[in-house]
């Protein structure tokens, strides 16, 4: 009797949603495998595109996993950790962002009958750690270094990477054309680690091919007053100057006052701010500068003055095309025109104005620092143009990577299979529940070649068994194998060209199931509900305020009188 007396113990807030258990896990699972369903058919050459249309009205077509997880807005709590892996991979490697998220629910999948069974996640947990740690040391082991070849020979191999990457994008039908300016653009920057030293500017109209790569920097025209057009168009070896700092006429604007005890005196007041403006002009001519660049505005007049003197001048220059300039050319940005010497003027070897479709671009090209290079892209649309500039950042990433961790395993999914098949191996030598586990792990890398199978229309089943057969073969040469997109059947992908550095597919493991093993983690999830009492106090002070401005607003404003 005493027992059944026992007062009700509230722990939490009324409402407050818990969800714990089994059950919680299994709907965490489920939510990821959804989120996965939606990149799913984006992955690899044949791959799909995803329009997405937001409440603004703004229309995004693409294949880019991170791009597409970005503008999902995924409300789940545990389906945004995938969100979160496929942004990491976009900024540590560029590429692969797909491949992570797919591997991450392909893992939580296979995870999925053993928790419903009643095995303990932990378990599970510590299965998929170690089955991760062997698969990285396996991609390293297999690794090819691209170490100590000529320039020619690393650059054919860089733009193979920068390819395979291309292929499964919007412009892949042009890849070999994009992959070779990708390449010369990475090298041109050379070890400078700053990604904004290779501008990507993007002109609509024309052809895909008319994009071409300058050894520089290009900006659009800025705007320009009435003397512009008189000013020359192209210099070979100018001075250039980087300033910022306004070139206009300006009256006293700060609340000086001045009091003038005789009229005359007022002519000299105007002088003197005539003066203060030819001044900072004539010490931009006595420079010896051929080109006058400013972050800031440069006026009619200073246009004028510039245009009688052959000096070309261009002002509301953005903030990273006057750093680029800077970092090409050599010149400093001043704050002053005081003291300008040479050491802080830029130079290149040509300076030109040319027309690139509709727009008008400003071009320095033969910069000694060479630091920086411009890639100027055409296409019809702008959705597709937009679309060409992700594809190329993956690329540029995808490269700098290769240049820096210079080894590369063979893609098209062989190095997938080759880790599945050495982890079934292992697993064999292994008594106990967590043989299941890891073979499980070796199971779910299998998606990435099965899902490019189905990407291209191919019979998953029977390309997979093909490559299982190829890649068991006691004396390993059947490793490189991976599935060939345009055959249907398979191919060795090291012979194909069909190559990714190394470092994306380690990373994408290690995010893979970092994630998965977080998810499985998890077995309770608590949501606080609002506070009703605070909407509605809230609300009321909304409504309050809304009353007493109205109020104030009629009084202040005068009524017009009849």
């Amino acid at each position: 009797m005493a027992a059944m007396m026992q007062p009700q113990i509230i722990l939490l807030k009324e409402g407050t949603d818990t969800s714990q258990g089994k059950a919680q896990l299994v709907s965490n699972i489920n939510a990821c495998t959804a989120v996965a369903d939606v990149v799913r058919t984006t992955l690899g050459p044949r791959g799909m595109d995803k329009l997405i249309h937001d409440d603004k009205g703004n229309v995004t077509i693409s294949n880019d996993g991170a791009t597409i997880m970005k503008l999902l807005d995924i409300v789940h709590p545990a389906a945004k950790i995938l969100v979160d892996i496929a942004k990491s991979q976009d900024s540590e490697v560029g590429d692969g962002t797909t491949t992570v998220v797919l591997l991450a629910a392909e893992f939580l999948k296979e995870a999925k009958p053993f928790i419903e069974d009643g095995v303990h996640s932990q378990n599970l947990i510590r299965s998929y750690r170690t089955a991760g740690n062997l698969a990285i040391s396996k991609v390293r082991e297999l690794a090819v270094s691209i170490e100590g070849k000529s320039l020619e020979e690393k650059k054919s191999l860089l733009a193979k990477c920068a390819a395979t990457t291309l292929s499964s994008k919007l412009i892949g039908g042009e890849k070999d054309f994009f992959a070779s300016m990708v390449v010369d653009a990475v090298i041109a920057i050379g070890n400078e680690d700053r990604l904004n030293m290779i501008g990507i500017k993007k002109v609509p109209g024309g052809n895909m091919r008319d994009s071409f790569l300058v050894n520089g920097v290009a900006f659009k025209k800025t705007f320009s007053y009435a003397g512009f057009e008189q000013q020359p168009k192209k210099f070979l070896n100018p001075k250039i100057l980087l300033l910022n700092i306004e070139l206009e006429l300006k009256s006293e604007k700060e609340n000086a006052e001045i009091r003038l005890s005789d009229p005359s005196q007022y002519q000299s007041i105007v002088d003197a701010e005539w003066n203060i403006i030819y001044d900072k002009l004539d010490k931009c001519v006595q420079s010896g500068a051929k080109v006058v660049l400013s972050r800031l505005a440069i006026g009619d007049l200073a246009t004028q003055y510039f245009a009688d003197r052959d000096i070309f001048c261009a002002g509301r220059v953005a903030e990273e095309d006057l750093q680029r300039v800077g970092a090409a050319t050599g010149g400093t940005v001043q704050t002053t025109v005081n003291n300008v010497i040479d050491e802080v003027l830029g130079t290149c070897e040509l300076f030109e104005e040319r027309q690139v479709g509709n727009e008008r671009f400003n071009i320095f090209s033969g910069c000694p620092s060479g630091r920086t290079a411009t890639i100027v892209l055409r296409g019809g649309a702008d959705q597709f143009i937009e679309e060409a500039e992700r594809s190329l950042h993956d690329a540029i990433m995808i490269v700098r990577r290769a240049m820096k961790n210079s080894t590369v395993v063979a893609g098209g999914g062989a190095i997938d299979m080759e880790i599945s098949r050495y982890l079934r191996q292992y697993a064999r030598d292994i008594a106990g529940k967590s043989q299941l586990f890891i073979n499980s792990y070796a199971k779910a890398l299998e998606i990435i070649p099965r899902q490019l199978c189905d990407n291209a229309g191919f019979d998953a089943t029977d390309v997979l068994n093909k490559l299982r057969q190829k890649h068991a073969h006691p004396s390993g040469d059947g490793a490189p194998y991976g599935v060939d997109i345009n055959t249907g059947g398979i191919a060795d992908s090291f012979a194909n060209f069909v190559w990714e550095p190394a470092v994306v597919k380690i990373n994408a493991l290690n995010a893979a199931t970092e994630a998965a093993c977080l998810v499985l983690s998890v077995d309770e999830t608590v949501k606080n509900p609002k506070s009703e009492s605070a909407q509605g106090e809230a609300a009321a002070s909304a409504m309050g305020g809304r009353g007493r401005g109205g109020a104030f607003r009629g009084r202040g404003r005068g009524m017009r009188r009849r």
